[in-house]
């Protein structure tokens, strides 16, 4: 495939900060595909480039643009046989450990829209392609659907970061039908209980009111009941814990609180409530303390964010040290979309799952539905049903069910 011509440029993301749009052309074909930042960031992630001057207080991405339009004259010389090659390629133009001198947004913004433009010249659909590259059968995942906000993505004093439901029909078009029930009933009930101001959303379109853990959690589980759904829907949380550690201690619910008693917390949490999966419990570096929870809470999947970064060389500590069981697939926080599959690969191969995962500041892309698709992982973290660019990845979900494709049910949370 040779590349005739490469666009950049500057957009929103759903919080009003600026992020990269890439547009790439060949002679028959041309497409778009834009890039996402996180908020709840991992020290250990690939460098997203910003240009820390006056304008967006900071957080504008000319400097990506540029970076984008000096590579166009390489990329146009050069024809490339397949996404392994043009992101190989990408890597090796950067020269860094963590793409500090291109900017991991500039490289993910091509490697993204390679992939969609790759796909459109084989005149396959995208999940197709993923499948194609990682070698693995196309799979619909269950939603991980964060309806009650906290930590960096809200106000107030809950500090476990996202309150999510895991609902699982009998298709994924069920799930979210269960998922959207749940989330308009919780709407309700935060209503009356703590007035119209309770509903305010967070940057993920959960609700945000100003609760304790135990409460929020006791909130969702009369919500899943009231509406029936007991045997059909748990509950995940991701505490996103490098948030709340300083000096040694976790804040949580007004008091800090060391390695210990917050995993006894977790026990109790998950011995009283329908807790399925526990993201980040610790610090990005405590992997010893993941391995400690790990060990004691079996039945509950331990998911590594901050920790593992979709980097291989974290997941294989994680691995060494028993850590985790799941690993969080964030593409922008390695920068290219065959080091996002190397690292699931990674993960698969050791027995983990991959939950794929959207970030705090979105955009109206629907990749991330597409690559949880065609990875097979059956597990997708995409925010509240509510908002466009969270919807926008549930209802390209729905799109591609319609190609009659396997939804991965209760089996994939055991």
């Amino acid at each position: 495939m040779r590349l005739k011509k490469v666009i950049a440029r500057q957009i929103l993301d759903s919080r009003g900060n600026p992020t990269i749009e890439c547009e790439l052309h060949t002679k028959r074909n041309h497409v778009l595909e834009q890039v996402p930042s996180g908020a709840s960031t991992g020290s250990y992630e690939a460098l997203e480039l910003r240009d820390k001057s006056k304008e967006f207080h900071g957080k504008g991405v000319k400097k990506v643009i540029n970076n984008i339009e000096k590579l166009e004259i390489l990329l146009t010389k050069r024809s490339f046989k397949s996404q392994r090659e043009f992101d190989t390629f990408l890597i090796k133009q950067d020269g860094t450990e963590n793409k500090s001198k291109i900017g991991a947004n500039a490289i993910l913004a091509l490697s993204l829209t390679f992939a969609r433009l790759h796909s459109k010249e084989l005149k396959i659909p995208l999940y197709k392609y993923i499948s194609k590259i990682s070698r693995r059968k196309s799979i619909l995942p269950i939603p991980f659907m964060n309806i009650i906000n906290g930590g960096v993505h809200a106000e107030g004093k809950l500090k476990f970061q996202e309150f999510m439901i895991v609902p699982f029909g009998r298709t994924f078009q069920d799930s979210v039908r269960i998922g959207s029930e749940i989330y308009n009933s919780l709407k309700e009930k935060i209503s009356k209980k703590f007035g119209v101001s309770g509903t305010r959303v967070g940057d993920e379109g959960g609700f945000a009111p100003n609760l304790t853990v135990r409460q929020a959690l006791n909130l969702l589980v009369e919500t899943i009941e009231c509406e029936g759904y007991h045997n059909k829907v748990k509950i995940a949380l991701d505490v996103a814990a490098s948030e709340i550690f300083h000096n040694e201690k976790y804040f949580v619910d007004g008091k800090n609180i060391n390695s210990s008693a917050l995993i006894r917390k977790y026990q109790e949490l998950v011995s009283q409530y329908p807790i399925i999966s526990i993201e980040d419990p610790f610090h990005e570096d405590a992997f010893s303390d993941f391995a400690k929870v790990h060990k004691r809470i079996r039945k509950t999947k331990i998911v590594g964010d901050d920790l593992t970064v979709t980097n291989i060389s974290r997941i294989k500590q994680a691995i060494a040290h028993k850590s985790c069981n799941t690993l969080l697939l964030k593409v922008n926080q390695i920068g290219t979309l065959t080091e996002s599959i190397d690292a699931a690969s990674l993960a698969f191969r050791n027995g983990w799952g991959v939950m794929v995962s959207h970030r705090s500041g979105e955009t109206e892309s629907t990749f991330i539905a597409d690559l949880a698709v065609g990875l097979g992982c059956g597990m997708i973290k995409s925010g509240a049903p509510c908002r466009g660019e969270r919807t926008a990845k549930y209802n390209r979900l729905l799109r591609i069910e319609e190609d009659l494709i396997k939804f991965a049910g209760r089996t994939i949370l055991k």
